[in-house]
């Protein structure tokens, strides 16, 4: 491998006679990886390894130097089938080391980059093979964005909670049913396995590993120096829109309900209504409807409310108090509670966030 730029020798290469421990960090790319997905944390793990050498304000050609003859916390490895110069989605090419170059050194964390939008990664049974031989081998396995397909693949997803960029969601938990795919959290921990949003979340699951492995000061070091907060405001939340009602409901028993319902949220709905609008009683709509989409009706009710409201206060002129009426909510009083329990941020802060460019 030859002209490698300087933050890559170090990360690419693994440090012959090196007589410490270290974390190997592995990044899977495949043929138009989000470029993102992968320089992102790998920016921040690099980023640790600067702090730790007490590096961060000197020249990189100093940096080099001590790279050499200084233990660092992290050894970052960009990995693929063939090796040698992948194209990512932006057109840049990024150098990588073969699979079987890596396979003889331990690896602590493995993180599977976004790849594209066909999912073409799925097929190659090599790469798919080679995940799956790493599993009783990594201490912890990770995706950004829609690599939680290929860690599906791989069987690495199976009775775990996921996440993945809220686009992909619903199609994620469609071809793995036996995961327990999560719609808004930025990234998720499920024992060994941690799954991200994609784009920019892959950072904050990188800075929440730094800190699980070097502790709070040197992750915040790490956060600040990339002008990131430590933790999200907003409940680690991505803001996705929540999967449709008709989504999870798997024979489409209750579609005509739900249509109802989002025509209706101004109303000061009960179960009651709810069970008499499908003509069931109350008790046994309440069974039913929760063993066929997986929540119970006012739950269900409360979240189309809360979708309601996001629209409107992303895209109009209402003040909260006239959406939280036209959606149900009663009060804004109420809305900000619903709001602070599932996004973690007031109707306001929201707004404030999202709210589209209106013309006069």
């Amino acid at each position: 491998m030859t002209n490698i730029p300087y933050f890559m020798p170090n990360a690419l290469q693994h440090a012959k006679g090196r007589k410490m421990k270290q974390r190997r960090i592995v990044f899977v790319i495949t043929p138009h990886s989000v470029l993102l997905d992968v320089t992102g944390p790998l920016q921040a793990f690099h980023d640790a390894n600067l702090l730790a050498d007490n590096r961060q304000n000197c020249g990189l050609n100093a940096a080099k130097t001590k790279l050499e003859s200084h233990p660092l916390p992290y050894d970052i490895v960009l990995a693929s089938c063939d090796g040698g110069a992948v194209m990512t989605d932006t057109g840049i090419a990024l150098p990588t080391v073969a699979l079987t170059e890596i396979a003889k050194h331990p690896i602590d964390t493995l993180i599977v980059a976004g790849t594209d939008e066909k999912l073409e990664a799925l097929q190659d049974t090599v790469l798919v093979n080679w995940l799956v031989a790493q599993q009783n081998r990594v201490r912890r396995v990770a995706s950004i964005c829609i690599g939680a397909f290929l860690l599906g693949q791989a069987g690495y997803l199976t009775g775990r909670e996921v996440v993945t960029h809220w686009r992909w969601c619903e199609r994620l938990a469609q071809r793995f049913p036996d995961a327990h795919v999560k719609t808004d959290p930025i990234y998720v921990r499920d024992g060994p396995v941690w799954t991200s949003a994609g784009v920019t979340t892959g950072i904050d699951m990188a800075i929440a590993m730094i800190e699980e492995d070097l502790g709070r000061a040197q992750a915040l070091a790490v956060a600040r120096g990339l002008i990131m907060f430590i933790k999200r405001p907003g409940g680690q939340s991505q803001f996705s829109q929540p999967l449709s009602q008709q989504g999870t409901d798997k024979g489409g028993r209750f579609d005509e309900l739900h249509v109802w319902m989002r025509k209706n949220l101004h109303l000061r709905l009960s179960v009651e209504d709810l069970a008499a609008q499908a003509n069931m009683s109350p008790r046994n709509f309440s069974r039913i409807y929760a063993r066929e989409t997986g929540k119970g009706p006012a739950h269900a009710l409360e979240a189309m409310r809360m979708e309601s409201a996001r629209h409107d206060l992303e895209n109009s002129n209402l003040t909260i108090g006239r959406i939280a009426d036209l959606c149900g909510f009663g009060d804004d009083e109420r809305m900000r509670r619903v709001f602070m329990k599932n996004l973690g941020v007031a109707p306001s802060d929201y707004r404030a966030r999202f709210k589209a460019s209106l013309s006069a």
